[in-house]
């Protein structure tokens, strides 16, 4: 029996971006099914989409940011008995071709998640100072926390396992940020978890979530919290 693989896509005024995505991914990727969550786009993103054969779609009512968006998406999974999830973005960052190898390491290791890595070999990609900075943190705690080394651990292009994501679709609080905060969760209860070194390319239109000078610190003050909480509740849970 085929695996069924969702690739999730959660869309956001990615109406310049989101049909070169889709398309690519129905070359380099078929076997998947492809979902996209239009989380309440201003632009004309559902109309783009709509307009695309053999596409699903959810559109939101109203916005539920990058998270919500994501949330929703496994939870689709979870309803309609997807075996795995590949987290994808749809501003043409991430690359069809490359899902596929995160997806044999998983399949072929029996991993619970698989990231795709910028980092873990010199592809050239480059984050923001804010961000970079962020990232070293993050690897820092998750090596003295977990004993692992995980190098990009703000990646959103990830393949997750079933109990993975029907674990994320139940979290009432789902993180506004779901990046190193759920790995570390994720290590600390034992999930399997590596990486696969992978090109991202550059966004080429539109805005990113964590661009201009507030929004990356506004992401690590909340990365920082969130991480603080998981640690807090991880402890009190070993006390019992």
């Amino acid at each position: 029996m085929l695996n069924k693989i969702l690739i999730s896509i959660p869309c956001y005024n990615e109406a310049q971006n989101i049909e070169k995505v889709i398309l690519e991914l129905q070359s380099d990727f078929s076997v998947a099914d492809i979902l996209c969550v239009n989380d309440c786009s201003k632009d004309n993103t559902l109309e783009v989409i709509k307009n695309i054969e053999g596409i699903r779609f959810l559109n939101l009512p109203i916005n539920l940011g990058y998270s919500g968006a994501l949330q929703t998406g496994f939870k689709y999974a979870v309803e309609n008995n997807y075996d795995y999830v590949i987290q994808f973005d749809g501003d043409g960052q991430h690359i069809a071709s490359e899902a596929k190898k995160l997806y044999d390491k998983l399949i072929n290791e029996n991993l619970d998640i698989v990231i795709g890595s910028r980092f873990k070999e010199n592809s050239g990609y480059k984050h923001g100072f804010f961000r970079t900075m962020g990232t070293k943190i993050f690897i820092f705690l998750i090596k003295l926390f977990t004993k692992q080394t995980i190098t990009d651990p703000t990646s959103g292009f990830q393949v997750l396992q079933k109990e993975v994501f029907t674990r994320y679709s139940k979290i009432h609080n789902f993180p506004e940020y779901p990046d190193a905060n759920l790995i570390i969760e994720m290590l600390l209860l034992g999930y399997k978890i590596d990486e696969v070194p992978v090109k991202m390319r550059l966004r080429e239109f539109g805005v990113s979530m964590h661009g201009g000078f507030w929004n990356p610190i506004k992401y690590m003050i909340r990365m920082f919290y969130s991480i603080l909480m998981i640690f807090i509740n991880f402890a009190f849970q070993l006390k019992k």
